[in-house]
């Protein structure tokens, strides 16, 4: 396995696009002249941290290349950007600068710029082409993939969205470089949902991998995310507009989503995921579906990668609240993802009120494992 490989995202039988693993940000012009838009409007949507990175020298290696119409637009870094606000003043610079169907919008940024260029490009003009350069590891395997594209509502995760496949998601490994331990984390969260959802096999492999990969050794970096990917385009693949099974992807999100706005997005999206596994893998162990011994193994593979398990303090009628606005609902039910066993999960239907409550304080018991150090409530 090395650190280059092609995968192909296939809806009725053709390929719409495909995911490009590099180390570098040197084949990406390449891609442009291979799907003819290196003459085009190309507009370079990316989050001020990521500009302060490398968003510039991106810019200038595509001008060097000769793509004579770039442009670039800054979206200020944090969930609490993440608005419709934004999205307005992104419309206007692409009026400003002439764009018009034929043109393409990049996201180079991590899941808020990504949501944000998707959602513009679905709309602008009634929908032009975007590309997808994932900066973090959570976008990578997770929110690049599978065309939702969104944006927050009165701090409601993604209440308005649309579906509009990218022509292209590129992965440039290197710039996990410049990832801080807790942005790492964070991406795990998603990761260890993948092998909780769709593989036991995969599950254990990333509790016995765990040095390596916190070590941001690249042949693990490169496999993980390489196994991740395909879970994520087995399930897109099947159900683009999530009619069904890819609601199995929203495991731990109903509660994670809940935390996150409860908490006024304190706390990274990954790392309430890892609660609201926690909590679900709580109430999969009340309807009899996981063991004690898995419940605990579920956790401690979370705190192997520096993820939360507990959050003394949570506000449970807030979480309870915010539930209840899950984008998720069918009617008056809340479509609830449980495990069936580990690497195996169903979509439930009738998980009681008390059930959630419960694993709320299940959240806010005490740790238990008191071997592994963790800093229980992050600030």
């Amino acid at each position: 396995m090395t650190e280059h490989f092609s995968l192909p995202i296939q809806y009725n039988g053709s390929t719409c696009y495909t995911i490009e693993l590099r180390d570098s940000f040197d084949d990406f012009y390449h891609f442009l002249v291979t799907m003819n838009l290196q003459s085009k409007r190309l507009c370079v949507v990316t989050d001020s941290n990521v500009n302060m990175l490398y968003a510039e020298k991106f810019v200038r290696n595509l001008e060097q290349c000769g793509c004579q119409n770039v442009t670039k637009f800054v979206i200020p870094a944090g969930e609490e950007n993440k608005t419709l606000t934004v999205i307005e003043e992104l419309y206007e610079h692409l009026i400003i600068h002439q764009f018009d169907r034929s043109d393409v919008l990049i996201a180079l940024g991590g899941g808020v710029t990504g949501d944000m260029t998707g959602y513009a490009a679905a709309t602008y003009l009634r929908g032009i082409r975007f590309i997808q350069v994932p900066t973090t590891l959570l976008s990578m395997v997770d929110s690049s993939i599978g065309g939702k594209t969104g944006v927050d509502f009165n701090g409601y995760k993604n209440m308005v969205g649309a579906f509009h496949q990218p022509s292209l998601v590129y992965v440039n490994l290197s710039v996990l470089k410049t990832l801080d331990q807790r942005q790492i984390a964070a991406g795990m969260g998603e990761i260890i949902k993948h092998g909780l959802i769709r593989s036991k096999v995969y599950f254990d492999w990333l509790a016995d991998n765990a040095d390596n990969i916190n070590a941001l050794d690249k042949s693990a970096l490169s496999k993980m995310i390489f196994e991740s990917q395909k879970i994520k385009k087995n399930v897109v693949e099947a159900d683009p507009t999530e009619k069904g099974e890819r609601a199995h992807l929203n495991f731990g999100h109903t509660i994670g989503h809940a935390i996150e706005k409860a908490l006024d997005f304190k706390l990274l999206h990954g790392e309430c995921v890892a609660l609201g596994m926690v909590a679900a893998a709580y109430i999969s162990h009340l309807k009899g579906n996981l063991s004690k011994d898995d419940l605990e193994y579920v956790e401690r593979v979370n705190l192997f990668y520096g993820l939360p398990v507990r959050y003394y303090g949570l506000d449970t009628e807030s979480i309870m609240a915010n539930c209840c606005h899950d984008k998720k609902k069918d009617g008056n039910v809340i479509k609830y993802v449980l495990l069936e066993s580990l690497g195996r999960c169903y979509t439930a239907t009738d998980v009681l009120e008390a059930e959630i409550r419960e694993s709320v304080l299940y959240l806010m018991s005490k740790f238990p494992f008191p071997e592994l150090i963790y800093n229980e409530k992050k600030e």
